[in-house]
């Protein structure tokens, strides 16, 4: 069974992680979650939780098992990387290695499998210069962008900066991971 590491942020958007972990288990995906502590306030971990069938990490300074490394264990275990909804801060603070939470510091710790990244902010912050440029560097470094959507935001703007379509995300995550063609046979 392959392990995709969800990391959640905290966009309003945070509440489609529920559906996004349910689409992935429905596909015999085992599902990893990382939430920022702002998410928690959108969501609660214990959704994502009863969703997964895993325990929800939060603080890289807790290690539930005394002899494991939680971040780096969790990236060891991994098949994909991906941060759905990413905000301008932690896009921000990945692509300039700033590791203070459990995600930004699992981030940093990812390497040899795929990254994915699924921005989801306003859309005057989405089109900002540094935002653009982080997501920029993110690229370089090996994330692949899920683009956000134009939609009417929970702010009441117009524009792109809407997650993707959970959809579009899993089949993103399926076509990443080769699990696509399995199915077309199956």
């Amino acid at each position: 069974m392959k392990t995709v590491l969800l990391g959640v942020s905290a966009s309003i958007s945070a509440y489609k992680a529920a559906d996004l972990i349910s689409q992935l288990k429905k596909h015999d995906l085992n599902v990893e979650v990382i939430m920022t502590q702002n998410s928690t306030k959108i969501i609660p971990p214990l959704t994502l939780q009863v969703l997964s069938k895993n325990s929800v990490h939060l603080d890289v300074m807790t290690e539930a098992v005394p002899t494991d490394i939680n971040h780096i264990d969790l990236v060891k275990r991994a098949d994909l990387f991906i941060i759905a909804p990413a905000t301008a801060n932690i896009i921000g603070k990945i692509a300039n290695g700033i590791a203070d939470d459990m995600l930004s510091t699992t981030a940093l710790a990812v390497h040899d499998m795929p990254l994915l990244i699924a921005p989801a902010m306003n859309t005057y912050m989405y089109a900002h210069p540094a935002v653009q440029a982080n997501l920029e560097r993110l690229q370089r470094f090996g994330y692949n962008i899920i683009e956000p959507k134009i939609s009417l935001l929970a702010c009441g703007d117009y524009g792109k900066g809407a997650l993707a379509d959970v959809d579009q995300i899993v089949a993103t995550i399926l076509t990443t991971l080769n699990l696509n063609k399995k199915e077309e046979q199956d």
